[in-house]
């Protein structure tokens, strides 16, 4: 099968999701300049730079109360700040919960079930027993081609680590199980890790 998909696939559902996975779920928290509280799983995630330490999300919708995006671009609009918790496995649930498409003074944390618990170098809650949070101010907003569809980077700034997911001095994965989107409405979970050493290490 070959598509352009300008010309459409002819499928039930888009395939392209399902192609482009596993995915990290970014769970951004924000925080709007008037202190309300927001908290948004984004699958467009993922670390773009080491040195210093960088990632991006992207939102590829809008909210009729936020006019050409979503809670979370508005929020870090207002305020430059962001955080990203990991979402293990055993908060699939709350994860789900919080994408709820509630109006913006809703309080996805309270929907979810989740307190939020106050991050270190920025004015934003973030998800307290998360496996890591990273603690981001916004370096860029891109305006990507299509409505509504905005690339959001942030340098971290501060990083929290479950202490239970520390073993001999890394951070395993296998403790804590990453819940990662497929396609359609599919996720995964990492459980099986194993180790490639690349010519010349």
């Amino acid at each position: 099968m070959f598509y352009r998909p300008a010309d459409g696939h002819g499928l039930p559902h888009s395939p392209f999701n399902a192609i482009v996975s596993p995915r990290p779920i970014g769970w951004i928290s924000t925080r709007d300049a008037a202190g309300q509280n927001n908290l948004a799983p984004y699958s467009f995630f993922n670390a773009v730079a080491y040195v210093p330490p960088q990632v991006m999300f992207a939102s590829t919708s809008a909210k009729a109360d936020r006019g050409d995006t979503k809670d979370s671009v508005a929020n870090i609009r207002e305020t430059g700040v962001f955080c990203v918790n990991i979402v293990e496995y055993a908060m699939r649930d709350a994860m789900n919960a919080s994408s709820a498409p509630l109006d913006r003074e809703q309080d996805e944390f309270e929907t979810a079930g989740i307190t939020p618990t106050p991050c270190s170098e920025i004015d934003c809650a973030r998800v307290g027993n998360a496996p890591a949070s990273l603690e981001c101010r916004m370096t860029q907003i891109i305006k990507l081609e299509g409505e509504s569809n905005y690339a959001v980077f942030g340098e971290v700034v501060g990083v929290h680590i479950r202490d239970d997911t520390l073993v001999e001095g890394r951070f395993d994965v296998t403790r804590f199980h990453p819940l990662s989107r497929m396609g359609y409405r599919d996720y995964t979970r990492v459980r099986d890790v194993f180790e490639l050493r690349r010519p010349g290490d």
